[in-house]
């Protein structure tokens, strides 16, 4: 299994052509026994700037700061998602962002709530093409323009551009997609569309393509994408989670919606990585509406894994949290928009 490393040093500073795609890496196939280690990053720092949940009276703890609203510093939730990540290795710290959330005037106030400065950014990436990942990236594009760095690189799995929509019990739902042109015209950001395992800031790992190895995290039927003027399942190949390993800790996990399975992406994860040890678990585990049995076994699994912490988010669904809740009580907690994580050092 091949990785592919990205010196950000070698991004334009000055202008890029709009057109400029990257493809990089190749999926990785079943048959392919190579792992490769990732480097350890010293600390890992990972902020909530969106999610569904917010609830100012919960206590801190020593790894997780909550954010405690004021007058004037409320914070916004809503059906959608959105991480400010940093890592610091030999002392240097390195930024990016990783999805976007719906609702362009409730992230970006939330942003500067606390304090992200877009100016430090590195890198973007984007986990998969649905508008709750994705709904504020154009706008937030534009109204940082003069803040974000020149050629930029935007970090795309397969398919981010694509037509996507749902069935739903009262019909069709038209979920939308992210536009390549509308990124392109700014000028300044480069996609990068990746396939295999990829360091988009030094320490931090796009997941490439993510094998499916349990028996029943499947697809859903009713979640569909338009090829060549047809509607047809969505096997979300292009899909991407964050793999991080940090020192004297394991590794920590982060997912979006885990369409692929949340169990098939932490054993991605490991074999990408070449390590067993799970430190830190988050992120959506697209459980919401499952059934019993799906949870049940999901959370069994994610048990087996024993890791130091379980921090369901976004689409994991209370049944799902309440379950990881009863079962994990000592590596649970309950996220909420604003929550600043740190791992190591």
């Amino acid at each position: 299994m091949s990785l592919e490393s990205h010196n950000h040093g070698d991004f334009p500073k000055a202008s890029v052509t709009p057109a400029a795609v990257s493809i990089v890496g190749n999926p990785p196939t079943e048959e392919s026994e190579e792992t490769a280690t990732i480097p350890e990053v010293d600390k890992l720092v990972i902020t909530i700037i969106t999610d569904n949940y917010y609830d100012t009276l919960r206590p801190s703890t020593e790894f997780a700061k909550r954010h405690y609203i004021g007058p004037g510093s409320s914070l916004h939730a809503e059906h959608g998602l959105s991480y400010h990540v940093e890592t610091v290795m030999d002392g240097q710290s390195h930024a990016f962002m990783f999805d976007y959330g719906a609702d362009l005037h409730g992230v970006c106030k939330n942003m500067e709530v606390l304090q992200i400065d877009v100016e430090r950014l590195e890198a973007l990436g984007l986990s998969h093409g649905h508008w709750d990942h994705w709904g504020n990236m154009v706008g937030f594009l534009k109204s940082q323009r003069d803040k974000l760095q020149e050629g930029i690189p935007l970090y795309v799995g397969e398919d981010a551009f694509a037509h996507r929509f749902a069935q739903r019990p009262n019909g069709l739902s038209d979920l939308d997609q992210l536009r390549r042109e509308e990124i392109e015209e700014l000028g300044f950001v480069k996609i990068v569309e990746i396939g295999a395992p990829t360091q988009i800031v030094p320490g931090a790992y796009l997941t490439g393509h993510i094998e499916r190895t349990t028996d029943y995290e499947k697809s859903k039927p009713t979640m569909l994408i338009k090829r060549a003027d047809k509607l047809e399942p969505d096997a979300f190949t292009g899909e991407q989670g964050l793999i991080f390993n940090v020192k004297g800790k394991g590794l920590v996990v982060v997912t979006s919606c885990a369409h692929c399975g949340v169990v098939n992406t932490i054993r991605h994860a490991q074999k990408v990585a070449g390590v067993d040890k799970i430190h830190a678990i988050l992120g959506g585990f697209h459980l919401t509406g499952a059934s019993p049995e799906l949870i049940q076994r999901t959370v069994a699994d994610i048990k087996a894994f024993a890791p130091d912490h379980i921090i369901p988010m976004h689409c994991t669904g209370f049944e799902t949290i309440s379950l990881l809740a009863n079962e994990m009580p000592d590596q649970f907690f309950l996220n909420t928009v604003g929550t600043q994580y740190t791992f190591g050092a």
